[in-house]
């Protein structure tokens, strides 16, 4: 299978590698698998409680490229939006600006999904 530019430059210059202090009230972790696709991604999202502005995402991907590069990509565009904004991006807008085939639509699931909880880990954490 032929990988895409972008997914290229995401894979060998990932974005946004690495981790919160999870107990910060400000973080929310999101921690999501597919067993089947042998893919766990962890993300973390830093909110600036007073603008509901997401400041700062993290995240740890093992898998294959196209999951790595899914991460990637939403971390970038994650920062600097609201937590409704963040929850707007869907799969098909990943699997676009990467250029994923149907077969690796799993990943951008994936990265959709880790969102989701980072943001519910988040809320959570404030009720």
């Amino acid at each position: 299978m032929k990988h895409s530019p972008d997914v290229i430059d995401h894979v060998q210059h990932p974005r946004n590698v690495g981790s919160l202090p999870v107990d910060g009230i400000d973080v929310g972790t999101g921690l999501v698998e597919s067993p089947e696709h042998g893919v766990v991604t962890r993300l973390q999202i830093k909110v600036d409680s007073a603008t509901g502005i997401i400041n700062e995402a993290r995240f740890k991907t093992f898998g294959c490229g196209f999951a790595i590069a899914s991460s990637s990509i939403v971390t970038e565009w994650i920062k600097g939006q609201t937590l409704n904004e963040a929850l707007a991006i869907k799969p098909a807008d990943i699997e676009k600006a990467l250029n994923l085939s149907s077969s690796k639509r799993h990943c951008s699931v994936l990265a959709e999904d880790a969102v989701k909880a980072a943001i519910a880990d988040y809320r959570k954490k404030r009720d």
